[in-house]
């Protein structure tokens, strides 16, 4: 099970740190990404991070405002978003996959239900 948490309304230009947390299976066998859909769009890859979080890959329109980290100790994978733009407006998923930086959804074995980000100036 996963369960993301963190959204919120935001401006523009403003941060927000997305958390998502895991239960009910081996947290650190598993790498953890994060995906997110606006209304009217297809669910887009956001970011991965390896099991031990020593490997990250990030959407190329994201980088340099997103950042993807874990804590194993605590299960939880966070998602750093700094300055945040009014397309960024959606809603996040958590998934977990056992294999190696997917960034094809289908590869992705569980899902969180969604945390939601507004956007606004």
């Amino acid at each position: 099970q996963l369960q993301a948490s963190g959204g919120g309304s935001a401006q523009v230009g403003g941060s927000l740190r997305l958390s998502c947390v895991a239960s009910g299976f081996t947290f650190d066998n598993y790498a953890i990404g994060w995906y997110r859909q606006a209304p009217g769009k297809e669910r887009e890859f956001v970011a991965v991070i390896s099991s031990e979080g020593t490997r990250q890959t990030i959407a190329d329109s994201l980088k340099g405002r997103f950042t993807i980290f874990r804590d194993n100790a605590k299960n939880t994978v966070y998602l750093q978003m700094n300055s945040l733009e009014s397309e960024d407006t959606a809603v996040y998923y958590c998934a977990a996959t056992a294999l190696f930086l997917p960034t094809i959804a289908t590869r992705y074995s569980y899902w969180g239900r969604g945390t939601q980000v507004t956007v606004s100036s």
